[in-house]
């Protein structure tokens, strides 16, 4: 994959990687089309998507997305599970691979193969409201790391064993901190080649490659193995910048919204946002989702590329 367009006066290339598939199509389709509204002529968006899935998502092809197949970024040691959402790891085959830990496998493979210099990674469920370039994540040109200190509290079971899980997995010590960071974000700006140093630390401390390392664990999230890595290994050498915001406006709650509820959502949409994220698993109806956006960013404003 390959940046198609160097975005603002620094000259950076660019990429926007979206992993999908067929319950999200719909999603994914306004994502392309707030896209090509708002986001900067000629720059590369792959969605990366699985081999079932390839024929209906062609279609975004027109809108200047590059369809790939998950199958594509796996090894053939990964075999699909029939009729599950499973893959057997055939060097691990025990815990099978979740669908959600193959997804985030597959995110880290799609940006370690990217020869830009910079790749936001933005799910279906995130929509484009404003303008954008590279240039409205970057500071003094330099790609900051999502961090919100303290933000996740003892309550936060699984937030804190995916941090305890990312640190074993950098052979870094644990916190231990009753309070600790947060580096979940929508959407995400990841390095491709912090990325790729990352997979290559994973590998040398788990003594197999990365992929059989991520797959055989049970409680697992990319974003967190991202953020502790620039923090605690690759700071120093970086000189990390940090942020609390990723200027989207996020409800990542599973609770469906009515059009009540999402104008009163986006009514909080900050000067500064450029995006807006609606998880798809809270059910919110399409229509109503779209007639909301449609208020704050009208599709009038669409232009030809």
């Amino acid at each position: 994959m390959a940046a198609q367009r160097k975005s603002g006066t620094m000259h950076k290339t660019f990429e926007i990687v979206t992993p999908s598939y067929a319950r999200d199509f719909e999603l994914c389709r306004e994502l392309v089309r707030s896209r090509l509204a708002y986001g900067p002529a000629g720059v590369t968006h792959t969605i990366v998507v699985p081999p079932s899935d390839l024929h209906r998502f062609a279609a975004l092809g027109d809108s200047g997305a590059t369809i790939v197949s998950t199958r594509s970024m796996l090894p053939r040691n990964f075999v699909g599970l029939p009729g599950l959402n499973m893959w057997l790891n055939l060097r691990h085959p025990f815990p099978p691979v979740r669908g959600w830990i193959a997804q985030q496998i597959i995110k880290l493979a799609s940006v370690a193969r990217s020869d830009a210099d910079a790749v936001l990674v933005v799910d279906s469920d995130i929509e484009f409201v404003r303008p954008f370039s590279l240039q409205s994540f970057l500071v003094e040109d330099r790609a900051p790391l999502y961090r919100l200190p303290g933000a996740v509290t003892p309550s936060m079971a699984r937030h804190i064993l995916w941090d305890d899980v990312a640190h074993r997995m950098l052979g870094l010590a644990g916190r231990a901190d009753a309070r600790r960071p947060d580096y979940i974000s929508w959407p995400s700006l990841w390095e491709p080649s912090v990325v790729r140093a990352l997979l290559e630390r994973v590998a040398a401390v788990a003594g197999v490659d990365w992929m059989t390392a991520i797959s055989r664990e049970v409680h697992f999230s990319e974003m967190v193995l991202y953020g502790v890595f620039r923090e605690r290994v690759r700071a120093r050498e970086e000189g990390l910048v940090l942020v609390e915001d990723m200027h989207c406006l996020s409800v990542s709650d599973e609770t469906t919204l009515g059009e009540d509820e999402l104008s009163a959502l986006l009514g909080r949409l900050h000067p500064t946002d450029i995006a807006v994220m609606v998880s798809a698993k809270s059910g919110t109806e399409m229509a109503a989702r779209r007639a909301a956006i449609d208020r704050i960013a009208p599709r009038s404003s669409e232009r030809d590329d």
